[in-house]
């Protein structure tokens, strides 16, 4: 499947982090079963650059690690698969937009104690489950369904917790 992954950076970011990136949501996608075309645009900011898209688009005041902006509301687990779905000019479906702070990623990866590889391809994948219509606004089955995709996308890929 030929997607169309725009990645953008407003800070230092090198080429390797676009191309794992990349990767990875294009794994995802597949391993979600996505057959249209899609378009994601990939936004790499820092900590102030997402406080600010936070506060304007969620009245949140705060930074974060990433924040995903889906095009359709979608159910987990049932891909966009119809024509209507696709941009007529483009023909692709225009999944969404998501933003990391690549400033927060390091800090977290530092956290948990693994590589600021590994938490991007974890951030992108949390990030395209939601443009796909997982949430984890309850603390119960909605969000062990999003971590159980999360790890089992990661793990398909071979970058795991343990595995650096």
């Amino acid at each position: 499947m030929e997607h169309r992954i725009i990645v953008e950076s407003e800070v230092e970011a090198g080429p390797e982090l676009t191309e794992q990136v990349t990767r990875v949501i294009e794994a995802a996608l597949k391993a979600e079963g996505v057959k249209l075309p899609c378009e994601i645009s990939v936004l790499f900011t820092d900590n102030h650059g997402i406080q600010e898209i936070n506060r304007e688009m969620r009245d949140l005041d705060q930074p974060t690690d990433v924040l995903s902006f889906p095009m359709f509301e979608l159910e987990p687990g049932i891909p966009p698969e119809d024509q209507t779905y696709l941009d007529p000019e483009t023909g692709m479906c225009p999944l969404g937009d998501m933003c990391i702070s690549l400033e927060r990623a390091q800090a977290q990866a530092e956290e948990y104690g693994h590589s600021l590889e590994r938490e991007l391809c974890y951030l992108a994948v949390h990030s395209v489950l939601h443009l796909l219509g997982y949430d984890h606004l309850d603390e119960g089955p909605m969000k062990r369904q999003m971590r159980a995709r999360e790890e089992a996308i990661l793990g398909e890929l071979g970058i795991t917790r343990e595995k650096e």
